[in-house]
């Protein structure tokens, strides 16, 4: 092995031109925040937004539906946006290739429109999603755009127009260089022709790079030449295993298995997570819950065909078939039903039910019955088999499940005593008395509402798509409602009861909650 300054040679030299094609125009799933297997954001995060499934088809509704531009007036900035097709009308390459030719150069016009070629289940009633008129560049229209509907209209507009010119070219260098009984490789690429990149270029800012982003220049070497070794840098690599789903990784997964359609995606999402908890939000993973994979587990044994990922996109096809007319709903039904209803049955007598619980053996210490092993909301738990007679419960790991506790209030509807207990989505207070009584109340933050008069306290709440917010528990007849975390802080400037925090980005910056205040601070964290 050769050491540091000795002398080296490269052996062989490889030099070729290396094509870099634009990227097709956008369709629905590609405006999503996403990384791909290799780790890689995908253009919508790129761009500058990072929006969970449904923000994306509320920011290209707007665009669609039409925005104010002052003297001209309202205007709609793209074309339809719920479609996964890539066609593009010839009109719209004309008018593309002319502000090319004017604005770039006519080097970068290929000698033809580019024709692409969309999915086999693609929908192709639309064009692919594109700017509705080529001469509303970003920068004129960005004064009258909110800053995550211009990163989106540029995403839109700049990859429109680089999905019509020609590819980059690189040269690229492959060199073999010997160092005694080893033998080295080393690779690197320069830009000859920008061609597309000089209206889009995907940003590549705060990712980790790849073995391709970390090609560089090599410089000009010569067959037998002698070199001198400034260094070696041993490094080791592990393949790493696949990164959970966010929920635009996975749109881009059910994109491509041909289950559901772009104006679907949302409410999929929205379904398994927010209706019915079969997975939960860790940050932007998707976690399975407990009653995600118990749910799982029972299904597959009995429905395997019904488990399987290619029935729905087969379903989907089938649908198709029937309104072009080359299938009857009538077949497609029976051929579902008639092997389903033998599932059904087969289910119906061999599966077990989840609420009887699983023996284990043990005896209830309140009164010796013995304990069932059950399955909540919130994971698996031991229970006494003479519930109702015996409530008595307990974490598996043999610690105690958190129990009611008293809040010394009476209830307004029945006059029992009310107590906190621990639901799904945190802390409540309910009636002792459920289910007779279902009397409920949010656990409040202490911090008075600000509206005049109202003398309810402000307290956590969520939305129906499971955001967080902070609304009056004196609500539907109080409506005050704030989205950042009340903190029990008051204004210094104006006198405000309380200020607002929000983390971003590694900060806490707490701020008034008076929109005509523009009090804010930074707060300082302590590391444990």
């Amino acid at each position: 092995m050769v050491g540091p300054g000795g002398d080296v040679r490269p052996r062989e030299l490889r030099r070729a031109a290396r094509l870099r094609r634009g990227p097709a125009r956008c369709d629905r799933p590609r405006l999503r925040s996403r990384r791909t297997a290799q780790g890689r954001r995908t253009p919508a995060r790129r761009r500058g937004g990072a929006w969970p499934s449904r923000a994306p088809r509320r920011r290209p509704q707007q665009l669609y539906e039409g925005i104010d531009l002052g003297a001209e007036g309202a205007e709609g900035l793209i074309t339809y946006m719920r479609t996964d097709s890539v066609r593009v009308a010839a009109e719209a390459q004309e008018a593309a290739r002319q502000w090319i030719s004017a604005r770039v150069g006519g080097e970068y016009l290929p000698d033809a429109p580019p024709a692409y070629r969309s999915r086999g289940s693609a929908q192709e009633a639309h064009e692919a999603i594109r700017p509705s008129e080529v001469r509303h560049e970003p920068k004129s229209v960005g004064r009258f755009l909110t800053k995550d509907q211009l990163a989106l209209y540029r995403l839109i507009w700049e990859r429109f127009l680089a999905s019509q010119m020609m590819p980059a070219v690189y040269d690229t260098v492959s060199a073999e260089i010997e160092a005694g009984r080893c033998l080295f490789r080393a690779q690197g690429a320069t830009l000859k022709f920008k061609g597309f990149t000089a209206v889009y270029e995907e940003s590549r800012e705060d990712e980790a790079p790849s073995e391709e982003d970390a090609e560089g220049a090599v410089p000009q070497l010569q067959e037998g030449e002698v070199l001198r070794l400034s260094g070696l840098e041993p490094k080791q690599h592990f393949t790493q295993p696949p990164p959970r789903f966010t929920e635009a990784s996975l749109i881009k997964v059910l994109e491509e298995l041909g289950i559901g359609r772009p104006s679907t995606y949302a409410s999929i999402l929205g379904t398994i997570i927010n209706e019915r908890g079969y997975v939960r939000r860790d940050r932007k993973a998707l976690v399975p819950s407990e009653l995600g994979m118990a749910v799982t587990d029972k299904l597959k044994p009995y429905f395997p065909e019904i488990m399987d990922v290619e029935f729905t996109a087969q379903m989907e096809d089938h649908l198709d078939k029937i309104e072009e007319g080359e299938r009857t709903w009538v077949e497609t039904v029976r051929e579902f039903y008639v092997p389903f209803q033998k599932d059904l049955t087969r289910a119906k007598k061999e599966m077990g039910s989840e609420k009887a619980g699983e023996p284990t053996g043990e005896t209830c210490p309140e009164c010796g019955e013995e304990l069932l092993r059950r399955r909540g909301r919130f994971g698996m738990f031991l229970a006494c088999s003479g519930y109702p007679g015996c409530k008595y419960t307990r974490n598996v790991d043999g610690t105690e499940r958190a129990g009611d506790e008293p809040t010394g209030e009476a209830c307004p509807t029945c006059g029992k005593p009310m107590v906190v207990k621990f639901g799904r989505f945190g802390k409540f207070i309910a009636c002792s008395g459920y289910p007779e009584c279902k009397t409920t109340k949010p656990v409040t933050l202490g911090i008075a509402c600000p509206e005049p008069g109202c003398t309810g306290q402000l307290a956590a709440r969520r939305s129906k798509r499971g955001r967080v917010f902070y609304g009056c528990s004196a609500y539907p007849a109080c409506r005050f409602v704030v989205w950042q975390r009340p903190v029990p802080e008051p204004c210094p400037k104006c006198g405000a009861t309380f200020t607002t925090e929000r983390a971003a980005r590694g900060r806490v910056i707490r701020r008034c909650a008076r929109e005509a205040c523009d009090f804010e601070r930074e707060v300082e964290t302590t590391v444990a």
